[in-house]
């Protein structure tokens, strides 16, 4: 960490006690550390404090009343390698997912030109409420790292999640942050092979057969392995969702029969496929050229099965590849998944059910198990779909090994 520059931002939770501590460690460590302060931060740690541990002086207005003197965020911004944010209010965060800029604090966060880390604490209702995990979703995705919330005793004499990260945790993310920038990651310059999404199987120009997958699983795959350093190839059904990266090729699909074709085109020429697509198994017979009138109290609608694009996969995989496949089940999950990775010859399969409550399509979380073909499997609990795109990730790199 030496000559390592720290940008810490403080705001105004009772948690921000814990900074001077926090500060001693990066000092320790050869750091060099500033300090912003929100202006309600300062009822909670002394900016004397604060200056003094850091050995600089603490930012907190845009201009210094007294002498005229400007904080310039940019500066702050240019001058840093990582911001640090601790603790993270319910409010500031959702300043920060917003855009807004109505303090020091934030203006540096939109004016950052290195990585943003974040360290949520508040109390266990105010961490689970569905508008604070959404504004936690939508900051990952905005690529700021989360260290989650710990579970303890609350300043409200309560029991739970909502405890900010004790600052020998954050100290080990900062190293672990500045050595990985150092090391090449395991998935850098492979190539990846991503499905996401629904497939679309037209009944008629304006009807079809599909599903309610959104797409948010793969596609949060597929941002971590380009973080990563992968080149990205990702096919994805109709969806809301959109990504870019120089290293991502992004392929819209419709049908079954259409990912199967990109799939065809691409498989050979990567080291990993991750299917996460829910894929229609049927489709009809045949679709009609024109809308279907309504006309009768009933209709029959021939159906016949879609090409298994997840077993052309596994069939057709080479010695050096590595496949993984996905089930949703709603009963007998487990021996169904292990069924289903024998029969594709998958590498490792992710099972989750509907019978968990928070877990399938169109949610902001999931909670899954991973089987693999040598007879090991691990479960995680209920996270959101960014974290537990991470945990595949680095379940598929332990699996490489």
């Amino acid at each position: 960490m030496n000559s390592k520059r720290i940008l810490l931002g403080i705001t105004g939770g009772i948690a921000a006690y814990k900074i001077a501590f926090l500060i001693r460690l990066l000092r320790k460590s050869e750091a060099e550390v500033k300090c912003i302060m929100t202006p309600a931060s300062c009822d909670f740690i002394s900016p004397v404090v604060v200056s003094a541990l850091s050995g600089n002086p603490v930012g907190i207005e845009f201009w210094n009343k007294e002498d005229g003197s400007w904080n310039n965020h940019v500066e702050y911004g240019q001058w840093a390698d990582v911001f640090i944010i601790a603790p993270l209010t319910a409010n500031t965060m959702s300043k920060m997912v917003a855009g807004s800029c109505d303090n020091l604090l934030l203006a540096t966060y939109l004016s950052m030109k290195g990585k943003t880390i974040a360290v949520p604490a508040m109390d266990l209702d105010m961490y689970k409420h569905a508008a604070t995990r959404r504004n936690l979703d939508q900051l990952e995705k905005d690529g700021v790292i989360i260290i989650p919330a710990e579970e303890g005793e609350l300043a409200s004499g309560l029991e739970g999640q909502g405890r900010m990260a004790e600052p020998e945790t954050i100290m080990a993310v900062i190293e672990d942050f500045f050595g990985s920038a150092k090391k090449k990651s395991d998935f850098e310059d492979k190539a990846i092979l991503i499905t996401a999404g629904p497939t679309y199987e037209a009944i008629d120009p304006v009807r079809f057969i599909g599903n309610h997958s959104s797409g948010k699983m793969g596609f949060n795959i597929a941002e971590v392995m380009l973080e990563l350093g992968a080149r990205v190839i990702l096919v994805s059904g109709p969806t809301a969702l959109n990504i870019q990266h120089p290293n991502l090729k992004l392929i819209s699909i419709q049908s079954a029969e259409e990912m199967l074709s990109e799939v065809k085109n691409h498989w050979s020429s990567c080291d990993y496929g991750v299917f996460a697509a829910a894929v229609a198994d049927y489709k009809p017979t045949k679709a009609a050229d024109q809308k279907i009138k309504k006309n009768d109290d009933t209709m029959n609608i021939e159906l016949v099965r879609n090409p298994d694009v997840l077993g052309w996969a596994g069939e057709n995989k080479k010695d050096n590849q590595i496949l993984v496949g996905f089930a949703l089940e709603t009963q007998n999950a487990t021996e169904n998944a292990k069924k289903k990775l024998a029969a594709k010859k998958l590498n490792m399969i992710v099972v989750n059910t509907m019978a968990d409550e928070g877990a399938g399509f169109g949610v902001n979380t999931n909670k899954i198990s991973i089987l693999d073909d040598r007879n090991n499997s691990q479960e995680f609990q209920l996270k959101s779909k960014r974290e537990v795109a991470t945990d595949i990730v680095n379940y598929l790199k332990d699996y490489k090994g």
